[in-house]
Order: C-alpha cells, then structure tokens, then sequence
C-alpha cells in the first residue's frame, strides 16, 4: 500500500556523498524519514536524481509531497523510516519556524540519553514506536568550533543547551547549507530550532564494544528576535493556563488585532511581558 505524504523538511543532511531527508508530517506531528533501501539497502541515502526537484535541493521549511511506503523493511530501530517509491518529488509551500514550535520536544533527553550516542542494542530492545532517532529541539546556547578532517579539509562541530536545560557537547554538523555559512564567518545567534538525529552505527578506532549511533546536528533553523517572542509566548500562556481564545480576546481587547502574527516586534514584546506577570496556574506549580 502507498501514498502521497506531505513533509516540513527539517533536514537535507550529508550522508556518504548523498543526502538524508527527514521532516515532520504537519497532519499527524509524526517524524518522517523517506530512505531509498532498494538503491541503498546498506544505509537508504537519498540519490540526487530523485530528492532534486527542478535541479534544485529540497531547502529547511519546504513543504514537499513524497510518494511513500508505509513501512520499511530496513533499518528496523530507527522507528521514523518509510521507503520511497518511484514517483516525482513536489514542493507544494513553506512553513515559518513558528509552525514547528509545537512539535519541539525539550521536555525529554536528547534522543534517550545525556551521551553522545545510543548504542543499537538499546533501540533494539526497545518497542518499535518507542525507537526514536530524530527529535527537534529550541536553544538558548550554541557554539561551535571546527574541527580538521583526515582529507585535509574541516568539519564544524556544534554545543547547545535546550530551553529546559538539557545540553550536548561537540555533536557533528551534518547540515551543508549551514556549514557553508560557518566556512564564511557567519555570525552566531544564540536561538535555534535543531533537528538531532542518529547516525548509522559507527565505530571509531580503538573503540571497544558494539558500534554505536552517533547524535548528530542534520538540520539548523536560525530564529528572528520575533520568532523567539512568540516560542517565548507559548511557553508563558501554557504555564499561566490560557487557551487560543483567551489570547485572541487579549490581542483583540489591547492591539485590535487577532493573531500574533499581526502583532509588531513591540506588541509582541508587551504581550510576552503582560503573561510573564501573571502567577502560574495551579496545574504548573509543582508540590
């Protein structure tokens, strides 16, 4: 059986010369990640010739339509897999990082653990909907720094810390549209949305035991001051209990206007400031 998925792409990541494609299905909120194991059964990268569309790679934010599976038959703990089945790929629009705000998952672990890497017996021990590989986190930290290649040439790598305090340390940048940006000096920011993924089982030299999955940086969103403003916004009307309708009477009461969206970088400000006043509903204050 198959079908026609609509993706928000989160990552166009390098995987051994081609490309790893991962997204969100906006209906479901459920984690997809198109792999070609027919072509590929040893890693299901995605080829060129097939993730192109009009010659040009699928960018973060695109909404595209992927003629997919529903299963896969390879890589058995990576929970997220579909096969791709032959079909044209189609952009059809774009979200805004506001759209994924709500599929941030910073409450838990990075991807099961405080480590570097999950070990593949671990995800295998696991029930299948629980062997999680992808996970999309929101920063108030972030460095980076290079680091030299055994060919010569340099990687970046990466340390955040997650708006609930959770952090890693010197995880790989696999997203070239964003290592690109760093090869040119681009500047910094603070506030990110980030895809983390696993790897394939890698075992490094002199490393004892089973190979483990490596976390990796596969996908970088930069955030506006106001996209930050409105994260921030969610968070605050979540803790002091109010709904979609009690901020729109709010905006509609103070500025007039119906969404957050119409707001200017300076209502949006005032808005945040008002419920960062407000005491915690009863359901937020810890016993």
């Amino acid at each position: 059986m198959s079908s026609v998925r609509q993706i928000v792409c989160l990552a166009n990541s390098w995987k051994r010369k081609e490309r790893c494609i991962a997204g969100i299905d906006l209906k479901t909120g459920q984690w997809i990640r198109p792999v070609c194991d027919d072509l590929f059964p040893e890693d299901g990268r995605v080829p060129q010739h097939i993730r192109q569309i009009d010659d040009q790679e699928p960018e973060l934010l695109d909404i595209l339509e992927i003629p997919l599976a529903e299963t896969c038959q390879a890589f058995k703990f990576e929970r997220e897999n579909l096969t791709i089945l032959p079909g044209k790929w189609r952009k059809v629009g774009k979200a805004t990082p506001a759209d994924l705000f709500q599929f941030c998952d910073n409450s838990t672990e990075i991807l099961h653990n405080s480590s570097k890497f999950v070990e593949i017996s671990y995800l295998n021990s696991l029930p299948f909907p629980e062997r999680q590989t992808l996970q999309l986190v929101r920063t108030t930290r972030f460095s980076i720094e290079p680091q030299s290649t055994s060919h010569g040439g340099s990687l970046w790598r990466g340390s955040f810390k997650t708006v609930n305090g959770k952090s890693l340390r010197y995880v790989n940048i696999t997203d070239p549209v964003f290592a690109h940006k760093l090869d040119y000096g681009h500047p910094l920011q603070q506030d990110y949305l980030l895809t983390i993924s696993l790897s394939l089982p890698w075992q490094p030299p002199d490393w004892e035991g089973e190979a483990p999955c490596w976390k990796l940086i596969a996908g970088v969103i930069e955030l506006s001051k106001d996209e930050v403003a409105i994260a921030e916004i969610d968070r605050q009307m979540q803790r002091v209990g109010w709904n979609i309708d009690r901020g729109r009477n709010y905006l509609i009461q103070n500025f007039q206007k119906r969404s957050r969206r119409q707001l200017t970088s300076e209502e949006l400000q005032q808005f945040l400031q008002h419920l960062r006043s407000l005491p915690a509903c009863e359901d937020d204050i810890p016993y």
